[in-house]
């Protein structure tokens, strides 16, 4: 028997709260296979929103529609490596070598500055061994730690291979027949139920595609911006610092301030304080353009997650599961979104549809409330 619930919402059986336990306790003990089979249907959502582009405008079939999307991708991404990679390798390698020294500047161009401040002096001052003081301790630690984040993923190249391919291999497979495995997966549900999970579904393809291309437009013009700017203030290895800019951006908030630090932190150590502000004060007009173009034209039309449970959803994705979890942050954090929406909001307490999906996505004069065949009780 349900739980008794207020008048004009519907109660939330224990069964249910067993069974959504149980899916959780699934989850996290398959997660490294869930997030490969999670990054294929990223991939195929957009390899089939390009196919369906070629369609439409061209009106090539499906299929070839995908060939050629599949093909498309492929030679960009191989064009942008080998023009980029070499020249951004160097500016890496150059980096590296010169890091100590530049590392040595920027502890004694912070120590100058916080020196007068009383409270600060001690980070800044070094040990009677002539040790390092607290401040050149922690860029160390900061750089121990991208060092051990990094190298795993270095050594196990074979494993990623590995893991690219198979996301590839099941993204065309998923472009390919995507009805396949939506009916699939529909029929395994109660008929009852087959109406919700298909408007997840639905609501999942869209959300997803909106991000997708909301992120292929952010990152390409943060690190076109970033580099520009770079160049034009005169500061070192800009194609490098604009190229991580551009990966860095897949991470909210996180990505953007790191992305924005680090140079700032090197033109500090290698030019002084001035250049210093010029390039943060760089990394804060990029971003803002970003933030004002790409969010409000594309992301927030259906990704329409509060910023706040964005951050604290990164920071809980990056806990439990690590830098792969990271890159998708943002479409887990949609696709429990939809799950709420949809499941808690609309099956079980009938709330309106414009509750149930984003405003942007609702037609203005579509307000009826949901009507699921069968309430979520015992």
């Amino acid at each position: 028997m349900g739980v008794a619930a207020p008048a004009g919402r519907r109660s939330f059986s224990i069964g249910w709260l067993l069974l959504a336990v149980a899916l959780v306790a699934l989850v996290v003990r398959t997660i490294d296979v869930l997030l490969i089979v999670f990054l294929a249907i990223i991939l195929a959502i957009y390899l089939d929103a390009l196919a369906d582009l070629l369609q439409r405008r061209s009106g090539v079939p499906h299929t070839l529609g995908l060939t050629l999307g599949v093909a498309v991708t492929l030679g960009a991404l191989v064009g942008v490596v080998l023009l980029l990679a070499p020249p951004v390798t160097q500016q890496v390698q150059d980096l590296l070598a010169n890091l100590p020294r530049y590392l040595s500047n920027l502890d004694a161009n912070i120590n100058g500055l916080i020196s007068n401040i009383p409270v600060l002096r001690r980070s800044a001052s070094t040990g009677p061994d002539g040790a390092p003081g607290l401040l050149a301790t922690s860029l160390a630690e900061i750089m121990g730690f991208l060092r051990g984040a990094a190298v795993p993923y270095l050594k196990g190249g074979v494993e990623i291979l590995i893991m690219v391919v198979s996301v590839l291999v099941m993204a065309i497979y998923l472009a390919r027949h995507p009805s396949i495995y939506a009916d699939g997966a529909v029929a395994l549900l109660p008929p009852a139920r087959r109406p919700l999970a298909r408007a997840i579904l639905e609501d999942l393809n869209l959300t997803i595609r909106a991000w997708v291309v909301g992120q292929i437009i952010a990152m390409v013009l943060l690190a076109a911006l970033t580099t520009l700017g770079l160049w034009l203030l005169g500061v070192p290895y800009a194609l490098a610092f604009g190229v991580f800019a551009g990966v860095a951006a897949i991470v909210p908030f996180f990505g953007v301030l790191l992305s924005t630090i680090l140079p700032a932190l090197f033109a500090l150590g290698a030019f002084g304080v001035t250049k210093a502000l010029l390039v943060a004060a760089l990394g804060v007009l990029v971003h803002i353009i970003e933030a004002n173009f790409v969010a409000p034209v594309v992301m927030e039309r259906q990704v329409n997650i509060p910023p706040v449970v964005t951050i604290a959803g990164v920071l809980l994705i990056g806990k439990l599961f690590g830098l792969s979890g990271l890159i998708i942050a943002v479409p887990i954090l949609a696709l429990v979104m939809i799950l709420i929406r949809h499941i808690l909001l609309g099956a079980v307490y009938g709330d309106p549809v414009s509750v149930i999906r984003p405003t942007r996505i609702v037609p203005s004069d579509v307000e009826p409330a949901v009507q699921p065949p069968a309430p979520l009780t015992e």
